[in-house]
């Protein structure tokens, strides 16, 4: 009897310090968060192999000056599958903004006729106005986000009427319990001249701004991502005054966006894309300020990178160190994979 006596308190003590670790498990639990990857890929020129009637452009055709056909069609395709799945690091991207794509077909194309299609991808994607024939898109894993709404929003130059570029992708999603605004750009290209052309990427970023603008007004609080390639740098006054995206360190008002592509020493390589000697930072990823509060969904700090695997890189004999493994370089195919690297952040939600 004194034996059970004794026993007792040191059973219910037991039973008391494992009820704490259960309780204790089970916070832990419910505050771990679900992570997940958000991409954007300069793919370079992935066209099918039909002539488009409706474009005067059609160099990527077999009888074209590009002699696309589809043996090259087939490796495009599956280099952009392998780059996709090597930058998800052995878990597939919840979401991937391309631009430099020909249509919805090659992105159907993408996600059911390559391994992609074991990952329940959709993709989203509107025709544009470029003379080229090219256009943004994105692909989205259906069992990570639920698509709320898209649409174009079309680049209009008020001095010239005739003036035909990519349109801006805009998607939202609903991620678990928050809404999240995601923007795919193509800027202006640099063709012609940088200073020439500054006008026209200065009006993308004042388009864009406004618009992101609409729903900030609304709703203040709104987890905003913009991703793609800009045709200028984290410098520039497109990025900087145009659409208002700064440094972390130097954000000072609210409604100023965060852009997470400022230092190459934070992203695992110096640049995007190479122009002879040196290295460029065209291709970011800009967020909001909601993003990086750290409730609900939000951007993992430090997660930003530059996706530069050796695979992507050739050596470059003219300018010295390495280049990238592109598909053509000039009219001259060399079967690689594309002109730019691709870029990377990692998202979390949190259970509050």
């Amino acid at each position: 009897m004194l034996f059970k006596l004794r026993f007792w308190p040191a059973f219910f003590k037991f039973i008391l310090t494992c009820l704490f670790l259960l309780f204790l498990f089970q916070e832990l639990i419910a505050q771990k968060s679900d992570s997940f990857r958000i991409a954007f890929y300069n793919v370079e020129n992935f066209f099918d192999t039909e002539i488009d009637s409706t474009r005067e452009y059609n160099a990527f055709t077999p009888d074209g000056e590009q002699s696309w056909n589809f043996y090259r069609y087939r490796k495009k395709r599956t280099n952009l599958f392998k780059t996709i799945m090597a930058a998800g690091e052995g878990n597939p991207i919840a979401l991937i903004g391309m631009c430099e794509i020909e249509n919805d077909k090659v992105l159907r194309d993408l996600i059911l006729s390559t391994p992609l299609k074991n990952f329940d991808y959709q993709y989203v994607n509107y025709p544009s106005p470029d003379r080229r024939g090219i256009d943004v898109g994105l692909i989205y894993q259906r069992s990570k986000m639920r698509l709320i709404a898209s649409e174009p929003i079309a680049l209009k130059d008020p001095e010239n009427e005739q003036f035909r570029s990519r349109d801006i992708l805009y998607a939202s999603f609903l991620v678990q319990t928050d809404t999240l605004h995601v923007y795919i750009n193509h800027w202006p290209s640099r063709w012609g001249g940088e200073l020439p052309t500054k006008r026209l990427r200065m009006l993308a970023a004042q388009t864009l701004r406004k618009h992101v603008d609409s729903i900030s007004l609304v709703h203040p609080e709104a987890k905003v991502i913009i991703m793609g390639d800009f045709n200028d740098k984290p410098t520039d006054a497109s990025i900087l005054k145009g659409l208002q995206a700064l440094a972390s360190e130097e954000v000072t008002e609210p409604h100023q966006l965060v852009n997470l592509f400022t230092n190459p020493a934070e992203l695992g390589f110096e640049g995007t894309l190479k122009h002879q000697y040196d290295w460029q930072i065209f291709d970011m990823i800009i967020v909001s300020q909601a993003l990086l509060k750290n409730t609900g969904l939000s951007v993992i700090e430090g997660s930003q990178r530059i996706f530069a695997p050796d695979f992507l890189f050739t050596d470059d004999e003219r300018y010295m160190g390495k280049k990238l493994y592109r598909t053509y370089v000039g009219p001259r195919y060399v079967g690689g994979f594309a002109d730019h690297l691709p870029v990377f952040v990692d998202l979390e939600f949190v259970n509050e």
